[in-house]
């Protein structure tokens, strides 16, 4: 559910007073932790955490308008959501959340990296902030860097092998061909 709000004081405004709460003490915590590289906004119509093109020209690979997002917070219809794109780009970073969060005792509803939660006492904050503590700017960078080089590798062999199969199959419909032309002059004479 995407808000229309321009800034971050409309998205908070727009809010009923349970999901403005729990979403400030989520804000605060995410804040206090990061990388003071990132700066917070409203991105995709949600609160954003992103490495702003001043950071990052190139911006995101798949809209090099928008600058790198890192993390978003949304108050959707059923849930809070909590979208870490900065566990997304790296495995092991995911791994430790995931465990962390385990381990707090806390149920985890996980997508690939959204984070679903009813409530704020759902969430170990301690959790959010240490993760968030821990990846810097540079270290989410060379993560998503990484991840991008994986992709282009797979897109890359993928096209590939689907360059190889067509040829195959272009020789196999030219032999095809050839013998049926063949076939047919001797059924002529």
């Amino acid at each position: 559910m995407q808000s229309k709000a321009k800034t971050i004081k409309e998205y908070l405004a727009a809010l009923p007073e349970d999901r403005r709460l729990a979403i400030e003490a989520i804000r605060k915590v995410i804040r206090k932790n990061m990388d003071k590289a990132f700066e917070e906004g409203i991105q995709y119509g949600m609160l954003g955490y992103y490495l702003p093109h001043s950071k990052y020209p190139d911006g995101y690979h798949c809209d090099p308008k928008q600058p790198l997002p890192f993390a978003a917070l949304a108050s959707q219809k059923n849930h809070i959501g909590l979208y870490l794109f900065c566990i997304y780009t790296d495995p092991t970073e995911s791994a430790k959340f995931q465990k962390a969060w385990t381990a707090s005792g806390k149920k985890l509803d996980m997508g690939k990296s959204c984070v679903r939660v009813k409530k704020l006492e759902d969430i170990p904050l301690d959790v959010l902030g240490s993760t968030f503590a821990r990846i810097t700017a540079k270290k989410f960078v060379a993560s998503y860097e990484k991840s991008l080089g994986a992709t282009a590798k797979k897109r890359k062999s993928a096209k590939k092998t689907t360059k190889k199969t067509a040829k195959k199959a272009t020789k196999k419909t030219v032999k095809k061909v050839a013998k049926k032309r063949t076939s047919k002059k001797t059924v002529k004479r």
